[in-house]
Order: structure tokens, then C-alpha cells, then sequence
């Protein structure tokens, strides 16, 4: 478990180097410290989250729905934070 955790963080980190790599290159991209922790914390509970369903579910396709909606939860939240398609206390402007 720990080398998956390992593959996770090291996945994550290399995700997070694009937005990294576009503020250099553009003043397009305007990430704060905050906007990476945030980014890096939802990226490792959808890992997380992702793993146990895997080590958890009996069947491929039981997964994937899990699969599905975890990713599709992730994708809302980062929506949602970044314009504020809900208008809730953490929607972005």
C-alpha cells in the first residue's frame, strides 16, 4: 500500500508541475500557494478514494461506476471552486 501511496504523490506532484510550468510561461495562469494545497488535497482524497474502491470492489464494473463518480464528484467541486456554478460559500469568481 505504502508504494501506491508513493505513486500517488509522485503522480500528483507531476500534475500539479503544469499549472507551475504555465505561470512561467503565461500571465494567463495566476495560481497562489493556497490554489496548490487546495488542488493537491482534492487530487489525493480522489486518489484515495479511487485505491480503497479498487482494493474494495468485488467486480470491474462495480468500480468503474465508482470510478465514475468519484471523478465526476472531483470535477464538480474543482467547477464549482474555480467559477461558482452553484453560488456557494466556496465558488470562485
Amino acid at each position: 500500500m505504502q508504494k501506491k501511496l508513493i505513486a500517488l504523490a509522485v503522480v500528483i506532484l507531476c500534475v500539479l508541475c503544469i499549472p507551475l510550468i504555465g505561470m512561467q510561461l503565461s500571465t494567463e495562469v495566476n495560481w497562489t500557494a493556497l490554489d496548490f494545497v487546495i488542488a493537491a488535497v482534492l487530487l489525493f482524497i480522489t486518489g484515495l478514494l479511487s485505491l480503497k474502491f479498487y482494493s474494495k470492489s468485488r467486480t470491474s464494473k462495480y468500480f468503474l461506476v465508482l470510478l465514475i463518480l468519484v471523478i465526476l464528484a472531483f470535477i464538480m467541486v474543482w467547477v464549482e471552486m474555480a467559477v461558482g456554478i452553484f453560488n456557494s460559500p466556496i465558488s470562485g469568481s
